[in-house]
């Protein structure tokens, strides 16, 4: 079935590096290499100790549920998908991802549970984009 729902573009140079991993099924998110934060989304200057010496490391793809919402109205692709669930992810090297949430059932939210582990999917949108999600492990 082809993917139908928007696909990012990957044009942006400081996005490249996240893209072209991404396509391999690998998670890489930015560090500064001054404070040696992780920091999500990414960004020139580092959020936390505003340096511009900024490295890509490889991520282990692990993080814990923080918060969620079940969406019951969307557009753009996403409306033949509801409900379904976003949440925060709490990513093991520090900061917030958000993220289509995967693995839960969006008509029973008792079940989901805060702080429950999640490891990265990749879902390949088209031959040069693959979409994170995140699923219960």
């Amino acid at each position: 079935m082809p993917y139908n729902k928007p696909i990012p573009e990957p044009g942006d140079p400081l996005t490249r590096p996240f893209w072209d991993a991404a396509k391999e099924d690998k998670l890489v998110l930015p560090r500064c290499t001054s404070c040696n934060r992780v920091h999500w989304y990414p960004r020139w200057i580092c959020p936390f100790c505003h340096a511009t010496e900024i490295e890509w490391i490889e991520g282990s793809g692990v993080g814990y549920i923080h918060t969620f919402a079940v969406q019951h109205r969307a557009f753009g692709g996403w409306a033949d998908e509801t409900p379904f669930v976003t949440a925060y992810i709490d990513l093991a090297e520090g900061d917030r991802m958000f993220t289509v949430l995967r693995g839960v059932d969006p008509t029973r939210p008792e079940t989901i549970k805060i702080g429950a582990k999640v490891k990265v999917e990749f879902e390949a949108a088209s031959a040069d984009v693959h979409i994170p999600f995140w699923r219960v492990v």
